[in-house]
């Protein structure tokens, strides 16, 4: 020992627990290499809980059978461009029993050529999850006979270094090819240099190909399925989250390199004149010598870079409010799913291009399309969005890459999900599933089909009133003369004075009740009181004596035809103020109507529950507080939770005021639009969106204008403007 030195302290380990020791850390490190190698390489879709179904195995191309195509092998006929549902699928061989399509997988071979060499390699990451969704989804069978659609475990997701005509041979000797009718074939990049073909060069007879770059010359519509391009470069990719006030730097940016000179041209002009538009291109060869890359449909496995500065992409999209997509070698590209996770609304100009699942998806909501000779026009044309159209896209085009375009399971079951809705039409998914965000912003749609029938048929007049007794017992009278009537709730919204005493109310042919409420609030016309016994709720003010039985009745009727809807007489309109950067409300002579108004509407009793248990607190304080606006929130519920616009009924525009002088109207309306406007603007903020939609109808008895004696019409007194 050194002198000075201290000798180490601590425990020993004996010679023969450090061999236990070493031991032990070798099999643990063993097990972890085995678990990651059964992880993370392709081995076996292994169902542990499939309710006794058989599971569907993928190993490893070594470990396949072996088939042998000889040179001599038949070809299956080029793809049948007249092909159609119902002329090239045979549904006739989907059971109608289970509801669903049965998609059967082919077992895996290592098919080789006439010289033993291997004519496909092993399959790739994206469609080993194809495969992997089929066998694990609703649809899988493991049985061919049960089968309705037949999916050849060949990989042609990319048709580059792909023997066509080998690949060709192989259908043709699967045991169940028929002409490839009833066989779904995935592709996502077709065609190879220099032609780039829109559809996959492989014959494949009478094949569904759900491919990712269709152009209108190659997509048989109602046939074909048009699938995204995935980015596997997303897989892991964590873009920040940026909330929807975020400010972003650029009105639109292109981000593609590759596109033909012309449009790089066009959108250089752009940039110079706009500070606000920014046009990449690919970056300049970092080291002398180094090439650059050869066509490719992937931005993001290029370098970009604004002049000689290099951008970060994707993360450069989340700056842009549009992302500019253009045509390159392929129709098909990855740029389009880039913009959608970045939340930069896609402006698609490329002629002829089918967009994926467009059979079934509304790509209005979230992306602008354009043609390719308006491009120059592209600065005008986005200068005239409007911010609230802005949220709505942005948040669409969030809704279509999440459920439809994040995982390639996504895009599989996607695919499945359109093609079992073809064979089976009497349950397919509605415009409403596939394009409405679930859960929507807000409660859930109710199922409008009654469980058990109602107490009593007919509607329910709630009458909200404080201390007009006289135009009270008028409206009463006037509402009693409607066949449907089937009671009348009168709520006292006056807690200091008492109602009537029985002997003054007036004598109806139909049960009146009445109910005083503990806090004068406007929210109690829409409290869904125990007394309301039928499906339908008649809302109506105690001044509103103009409107006529017979408007009453016909009003009805149109909401038996259409219960989730705010059927009403009145209508209003939300219009974008460009002035003041917020939403108005506007009033009586125009062509839509985005609201109607309660002072006399019909609604389904559960919107009555909505308003009371489940939409925001905020908004019933709001109104409460203000005395006013809860048309305008019970408007903005049901259309949050429908996602449709209201019915008018009848031409009535307005309620008099038969008491007001002309001043008083004059400088009340002018207040009454101010205050109503700030509800608008208010709900808007508390919804996060504007949930108003739009309609340039209203309906009316079918002989209501005919030049006919009164006795054939049904409705004689629909009343006036």
């Amino acid at each position: 020992m050194m002198p000075g030195k201290k000798a180490a302290r601590g425990p020993k380990v004996k010679l023969k627990y450090q061999q236990c020791y070493i031991a032990l850390f070798s099999a643990i490190l063993v097990g972890v290499v085995v678990t990651a190698a059964l992880q993370f390489w392709p081995h076996s879709i292994i169902e542990s809980d499939r309710g006794g179904r058989s599971s569907y195995r993928i190993d490893l191309l070594s470990a396949l059978p072996e088939a042998t195509v000889p040179d001599s092998a038949p070809l299956p006929p080029k793809g049948d461009r007249s092909c159609g549902h119902h002329s090239c699928f045979d549904v006739y061989r989907c059971s109608y029993e289970t509801g669903h399509v049965g998609i059967y997988i082919y077992p895996m071979r290592r098919y080789l050529d006439s010289l033993g060499d291997p004519i496909l390699g092993q399959i790739s990451r994206e469609f080993y999850d194809i495969l992997t969704a089929i066998s694990e989804s609703e649809f899988y069978t493991s049985d061919p006979d049960k089968a309705c659609v037949f999916v050849p475990p060949l990989d042609l997701l990319s048709q580059n270094e792909m023997d066509v005509e080998k690949v060709g041979q192989i259908l043709a000797q699967l045991p169940r090819w028929n002409g490839g009718s009833n066989h779904l074939l995935f592709n996502m990049l077709p065609g190879t240099s220099p032609e780039f073909s829109t559809t996959l060069d492989v014959p494949f007879g009478k094949a569904v190909i759900a491919g990712g770059g269709f152009s209108t010359w190659t997509y048989r519509r109602g046939y074909d399925i048009s699938i995204p391009v995935y980015n596997p470069e997303h897989e892991g990719l964590i873009l920040p989250e940026q909330p929807e006030s975020y400010e972003r730097s650029y009105l639109a940016i292109s981000a593609q390199g590759g596109i033909h000179p012309d449009f790089r041209g066009q959108l250089n002009t752009m940039a110079l004149n706009r500070k606000d538009f920014i046009v990449l291109d690919r970056c300049e060869p970092k080291e002398k010598g180094e090439e650059e890359k050869e066509e490719s449909d992937s931005p993001a496995s290029e370098r970009l870079c604004l002049g000689q500065e290099e951008k970060k992409y994707p993360h450069i999209l989340q700056e842009a409010t549009f992302c500019v997509i253009l045509r390159r070698a392929r129709l098909g590209q990855e740029a389009l799913s880039d913009a959608l996770l970045a939340g930069c609304i896609p402006v698609v100009a490329v002629d002829t291009y089918i967009l994926p699942f467009s059979s079934v998806l509304d790509w209005a909501r979230a992306a602008l399309l354009l043609r390719e000779h308006d491009l120059p026009q592209l600065p005008d044309i986005l200068d005239k969005i409007s911010p609230g159209r802005i949220t709505e896209m942005r948040r669409q085009g969030h809704f279509f890459y999440e459920k439809y375009f994040k995982t390639m399971g996504a895009i599989t079951l996607t695919t499945l999900q359109i093609i079992n809705d073809r064979v089976f039409p009497y349950t397919a998914k509605d415009d409403a599933w596939w394009n409405e965000p679930q859960p929507r912003r807000g409660a859930l749609n109710p199922l409008f089909l009654p469980l058990i029938p109602p107490k009593s048929h007919g509607f329910t007049a709630v009458v909200l009133t404080y201390d007009r007794e006289e135009s009270l017992f008028a409206v009463i009278n006037q509402i009693a003369q409607t066949p449907s009537l089937s009671k009348v709730l009168v709520v006292w919204n006056n807690q200091e004075k008492s109602p009537p005493p029985v002997e003054r109310w007036p004598k109806i042919n139909k049960p009146l009740k009445v109910v005083q409420t503990k806090e004068n609030k406007l929210s109690n016309r829409f409290f869904p009181y125990d007394e309301i016994e039928t499906e339908c709720i008649l809302a109506i003010d105690d001044d509103i004596v103009m409107v006529t039985p017979d408007e009453l009745e016909f009003g009805y009727e149109v909401w038996q035809e259409f219960p989730d809807r705010l059927v009403g007489y009145p209508g209003r309109l939300h219009l974008w103020d460009h002035e003041k950067n917020k939403w108005k409300y506007e009033s009586e002579w125009t062509n839509d109507i985005s609201m109607v108004l309660t002072g006399v509407a019909f609604y389904h009793k559960y919107f009555s529950y909505l308003y009371t248990h489940k939409m925001s607190r905020h908004i019933r304080d709001w109104v409460d507080d203000h005395m006013n606006c809860e048309d305008i929130a019970m408007n903005f519920l049901v259309a949050n939770v429908t996602g449709k616009p209201p019915i008018k009924v009848a031409p009535r525009k307005k309620f008099k005021c038969p008491e007001c002088t002309n001043a008083e109207m004059i400088s009340a309306n002018m207040e009454h639009m101010v205050e109503r406007s700030e509800c608008i603007a208010e709900f808007e903020r508390s919804y996060g969106m504007m949930p108003l939609k739009s309609v340039v109808f209203r309906a009316d008895p079918v002989l209501f204008k005919d030049n006919i004696p009164d006795e054939l019409k049904r409705f004689h007194d629909i009343g006036s403007l």
